[in-house]
């Protein structure tokens, strides 16, 4: 849309203007009703193209599904975990679960006549004052259950839990559905949480921008429909499709930021306007300058954010889809209901001022900002090498970036399940155990033909020479002491002539097409040894007459890993495009989008070496509260969608004040100085406000969240203060006019 449309637009909502609110807070009604009716959020998923998932697949078809199961570790400070006392609480707390219908079975160790059941981790700690409890729950899910990620009713687990009590001992859960319970609380209470916290410091940063009370409540009522209005598109998507537990700090996160952003860019302008223009008149003004800078600003932003979608990462992609519903209801609530709001009040927006804050007397002369710009322009080699430098240098530590899944220490340390899976692994024989599952798909075939069963059997020998594997769980590994041979009469027993105990051992590791193997290996999940048994695996195993899949924690990791490789040119190159065409389409110049882009890219670089120095070498993570380690594998993509289109928003709404100046003067480096000057104290204001919501989900509890949260305020601070002061008039000035180039094929005609 042109000025000259957009002007228009201007009038009619003003004449419009008690009906375009009455349909705001209809729609507002409309989303806190969906709001409450809620929806089903869930952890990320694996994407079946990879070879982990389609190895779960076939084991998803090809196998028996298992009860899904959690488990409970109960501890003591004096008592054995066989002594009577011990013994009769753990009973007592266990009885509500063995009364409960939902509940199929509860193993402790008092129930196995050994005292430890087979095919399980042992039930009772290395110092005997701790056991492991087995719950399993009617129903079916994964054939394997610890490729399980999610599948329960979302209130299941958490009502189970609160039935197990106990007055002395110390309760913790373990195991995935504990995980994957505790991943969605903590990102739900982050939100909650950090909001309380930030909205206070929006509202004073709101205040001091604008010296007023009205003014500065109007940014906070487009926020609160635009984030309303996201939250419930996002709870409704969640009812089609697998919606990430991360999407609605996604909504809060962003939404906050560019509604209150936007909206404080059209209030500032109308202010401007209405001191020299009639209500009507000054409306069309707004809209068809700040209104226009907002709307060409937030397809920005969109293209970055759908920049997620492109890369095909699973539930990961909904982020895109939720920051994408955020972002186009800003611009709509920013071109509807604020401009009514803004007609209903007029001269009035003025209401309710501070003493001894009047921000109406910046932008009038040759203020900071003019002569900063002007200096700059004066010396813009000596600025603009050094800074580009200082930008490159802050990135470096990105090029030892490690990344990996998000396991256990991801949560808070007082997680329960994070303190459940501490305690197994260091506690219980076993509990650290990594399992590799290798998936031999028989195509069409049998995997218990004489042939194929030989192979088998020579690559679970080869398995178990492997370095750090300790057993291999498979068909031809009931009993080590029998030969092939013996494997090989055993394969051919039909199933109704085979023994009840062979019949159990072999269902859950035999399927009509598909064996399994299980290496069991004491090396970490997300760990570089474990990912070197994995390539070693699917490039070195011997052969097969099928189809070798490898699967499991750390094949996911891989997987997952090289999926992003492989979707990250296509993602970024579309986003690169897509926003250079929109910017040519804003300021009618070639030059000048590449120049935002490239600039983008520089404080891209920079916050990604802060995000590798915080979270993964752990500067900060004492006063933050995390423990470092490897960033999670999609943090980096998703950061460049989101970050990309929002460093991109300061570019855009001070070069529109950059093209009006120069289409008014003709002088670029008069235009530059004055859309510096006119922007310079409101973008610093909205960079505060937004860079205080980001940095504020840095005190979220879950890790991806702060990770993303300071990575991207990191990246708007450089983005509004040494790009735009510096990098920006330095650029421009050396390119002159040429920054206002087309060729004369691209040339179209303005409004």
């Amino acid at each position: 849309m042109n000025g000259a449309e957009l002007a228009r637009w201007g009038r009619w909502v003003h004449g419009a203007r008690w009906s375009v609110l009455v349909a705001s807070a209809l729609s507002l009604l409309v989303s806190v009703g969906v709001i409450v009716a809620g929806g089903r959020l869930d952890p990320p998923d694996v994407p079946a193209e990879t070879e982990s998932g389609r190895a779960r697949r076939l084991i998803e078809r090809d196998l028996p599904g298992q009860p899904p199961a959690f488990s409970l570790i109960f501890s003591s400070a004096t008592l054995g975990a066989r002594d009577p006392a011990f013994r009769a609480e753990v009973e007592q707390a266990l009885a509500p679960l063995r009364r409960d219908p939902r509940v199929a079975r509860v193993l402790t160790v008092y129930d196995a006549p050994d005292g430890q059941p087979s095919a399980a981790a042992p039930l009772v700690s290395r110092d005997g004052r701790r056991t492991l409890v087995v719950v399993e729950l009617h129903g079916k899910v994964s054939g394997f259950a610890s490729l399980e990620f999610s599948g329960l009713p979302p209130d299941l687990y958490p009502t189970l839990r609160k039935l197990v009590r106990a007055p002395t001992l110390e309760i913790v859960s373990v195991g995935n559905i504990a995980l994957n319970h505790d991943f969605t609380e903590v990102a739900r209470q982050d939100l909650g949480r950090v909001e309380l916290v930030i909205l206070p410091v929006v509202a004073l940063l709101l205040l001091l921008v604008f010296g007023g009370v009205v003014a500065a409540a109007l940014p906070l009522v487009v926020g609160g429909l635009a984030m309303a209005g996201a939250m419930a598109g996002t709870l409704l998507l969640a009812r089609f499709v697998s919606v990430s537990i991360y999407a609605p700090n996604i909504v809060s996160m962003i939404g906050l930021g560019v509604a209150i952003d936007y909206s404080l860019f059209v209030v500032s302008r109308f202010r401007e306007e209405i001191r020299e223009h009639p209500g009507p008149e000054a409306l069309a003004r707004t809209v068809a300058t700040a209104g226009r800078a907002i709307l060409y600003s937030g397809l920005t932003v969109a293209i970055g954010l759908l920049g997620m979608i492109f890369l095909g990462l699973g539930n990961l992609g909904s982020m895109g889809w939720a920051g994408t519903i955020v972002v186009a209801l800003a611009v709509v609530y920013g071109l509807t209901t604020l401009p009514a709001v803004l007609a209903v009040l007029g001269p009035r927006v003025n209401s309710l001022r501070l003493p001894f804050l009047h921000p109406e007397r910046f932008g009038e002369g040759p203020g900071l900002w003019h002569r900063l710009a002007a200096l700059v322009m004066a010396h813009p080699w000596r600025v603009l090498v050094p800074v580009v430098g200082v930008l490159l240098l802050l990135g470096v530590p990105f090029l030892h970036l490690r990344v990996g899944s998000g396991d256990a220490t991801s949560l808070p340390a007082e997680a329960e399940s994070r303190r459940g899976d501490e305690l197994l692994r260091g506690e219980f024989p076993g509990g650290d155990t990594n399992q590799i599952v290798v998936v031999l798909d028989a195509g069409d075939g049998s995997p218990l033909e004489p042939g194929r069963v030989a192979q088998t059997f020579a690559l679970s020998r080869w398995l178990a020479g492997r370095p750090h594997v300790s057993r291999v769980d498979s068909f031809v590994d009931l009993d080590r002491s029998l030969d092939l041979a013996t494997y090989q009469q055993i394969a051919a027993l039909p199933r109704a002539a085979r023994p009840p105990q062979l019949d159990a051992a072999l269902r859950f590791l035999v399927g009509e097409h598909i064996a399994i193997l299980i290496a069991q290996t004491d090396l970490r999940a997300a760990g570089e040894e474990a990912r070197a048994r994995v390539r070693e695996i699917r490039t070195g195993h011997p052969p097969y007459a099928g189809e070798v899949l490898v699967t499991g924690q750390t094949a996911f990791d891989l997987d997952f890993i090289g999926l992003v490789l492989r979707r990250a040119p296509l993602a970024i190159g579309l986003v690169v495009v897509v926003t250079a065409l929109v910017l040519f389409l804003l300021l009618d110049s070639v030059v000048l989008p590449v120049k935002a882009i490239v600039m983008n890219l520089l404080s891209i670089t920079a916050s990604y070496g802060a995000l590798v120095l915080i979270f993964q070498d752990g500067y900060l993570s004492a006063w933050l509260g995390f423990t470092p380690g490897p960033i999670q594998t999609a943090t980096p993509l998703i950061m460049f969608c989101l970050v990309f289109g929002l460093s991109m928003d300061y570019e855009v709404l001070m070069l529109s004040r950059v093209r009006e100046e120069y289409a008014r003067s003709g002088d670029n480096a008069q235009a530059v100085a004055m859309g510096l000057e006119r922007t310079g104290r409101l973008i610093t204001g909205a960079a505060a406000i937004m860079a205080a919501v980001f940095f504020g989900f840095g005190m979220a509890r879950s890790v991806i969240v702060q990770a993303v949260g300071i990575g991207i305020g990191i990246a708007v601070v450089v983005d509004a203060t040494i790009i735009r002061a510096l990098l920006v008039p330095a650029a421009m000035r050396l390119m002159g006019r040429w920054n206002w180039w087309r060729p004369t094929w691209l040339a179209r005609s303005r409004s």
